[in-house]
């Protein structure tokens, strides 16, 4: 019976003589308890069941009645109905031979756009969209082709002009504005084909006036248009049109450092292009009015310390030689013996160099007479020369 009483539980005396150890949670109910939280946490990320991905029933929408075009649209789509025939897509080509089968080949030296001139088949498109080829084929708005012929160009200022063989009847010729009248802010449009997509417009405002660009040989252009239009490659040559569809300038370069339209296009006015193109047509060059000198090159006349245009030689029977001017005279070992007349102004135009003197005639026409300021012996003197046709 003793025994017994000592497997009794007494709390009191097990508080009293021994530390009872701590609790701790089973590993097995931890990892229940982040089971759960984890479940929660995934159901709360993951989005519901999706929608059934096809619908039997699906039908077209509705259309909705969108009414009249505004005024300024319908006048758009006028402007590029009118005007797009006569619009063209010119591709340039050259033929060499292989250098093994000395077979001739056929390669294709670039595109652009152009605009018929006249009813007799002449286009009109940049110098720099034909100068590297031989062989010019013309597709018009009907999309029929045409071998050209080159009949000439002005690369001053970058024009040329083509002429096609079609009958009169598929050629359209282009409305002829002015550009002495254009005004900043006015709309304009651009038809071409840029990266080679036919009969594209594009439309924006006449930016600013009176730009200066450079041809291929140097020259300056002077009064040229900016736009905002965009044009890309293959619009050079391409028509720019004001609202009422009149042709106004060719479009020919843009200011981009990475080739496509930033906002920044020139186009050459069209008062220049219906000057220059008469001409081409009738001579297949441009006659220019000239004084009747050879002057020596501008690097010649800045070594002798001198601003002006110097002139080399003064070909009897010609204006300047009418007139008195004189030329530089040699020795027979070439040591200057006279130095010849400095042009210094023609009319009110100032001229230091050659590019300048050849603006200066270039607003007179074959015929005219002009004041030449010149200098000779260090005395400032006038003369009057009559103009004649120089290249």
């Amino acid at each position: 019976m003793d025994y017994a009483r000592h497997d009794e539980w007494e709390p009191g005396a097990a508080r009293s003589t021994a530390r009872s150890a701590p609790r701790r949670p089973s590993w097995l109910l931890m990892l229940a308890v982040w089971a759960v939280v984890f479940a929660a946490f995934w159901t709360w990320l993951r989005p519901g069941a999706p929608a059934p991905l096809h619908d039997p029933a699906a039908e077209p929408r509705p259309i909705l009645a969108r009414g009249d075009l505004a005024d300024d649209e319908r006048a758009t789509i006028d402007v590029f109905k009118e005007a797009s025939p006569s619009v063209v897509y010119i591709t340039t080509s050259d033929v060499t031979r292989d250098f093994f089968s000395l077979n001739p080949i056929e390669i294709q030296r670039g595109s652009g756009s152009g605009f018929l001139y006249d009813d007799q088949g002449h286009v009109v498109t940049n110098f720099h969209v034909v100068a590297e080829g031989r062989k010019w084929v013309v597709t018009l708005a009907d999309r029929s082709e045409w071998a050209a012929r080159f009949v000439g160009a002005a690369e001053d200022k970058d024009l040329a002009v083509l002429k096609i063989d079609a009958p009169p009847q598929q050629l359209k010729p282009i409305a002829i504005g002015t550009s002495t009248d254009l005004q900043v802010g006015q709309k304009v449009f651009a038809i071409g084909n840029p990266f080679g997509l036919d009969q594209t417009l594009t439309t924006g405002i006449v930016s600013a006036l009176g730009r200066e660009i450079f041809s291929l040989s140097g020259r300056a252009i002077r009064d040229v248009i900016q736009t905002d239009a965009a044009i890309n490659p293959g619009n050079s040559g391409g028509p720019l049109l004001d609202s009422a569809g009149r042709l106004i300038g060719v479009n020919t370069q843009i200011a981009s450092p990475s080739g496509a339209s930033a906002g920044i296009g020139f186009a050459i006015p069209v008062d220049i292009v219906n000057r220059i193109v008469p001409e081409l047509i009738r001579h297949g060059r441009v006659t220019r009015p000239a004084l009747g000198v050879v002057v020596w090159a501008d690097h010649v006349t800045r070594q002798l310390g001198l601003e002006g245009v110097l002139l080399r030689e003064v070909p009897e029977g010609g204006g300047a030689a009418v007139a008195g001017l004189r030329g530089t005279i040699l020795t027979r070992d070439r040591r200057l013996r006279q130095l010849g007349d400095l042009i210094l102004k023609v009319d009110d135009a100032p001229t230091p160099n050659q590019n300048a003197l050849l603006d200066a005639l270039e607003s007179h026409e074959v015929g005219q007479e002009v004041q030449v300021t010149y200098l000779r012996d260090d005395q400032t003197q006038h003369a009057t020369v009559r103009l004649q046709a120089g290249e």
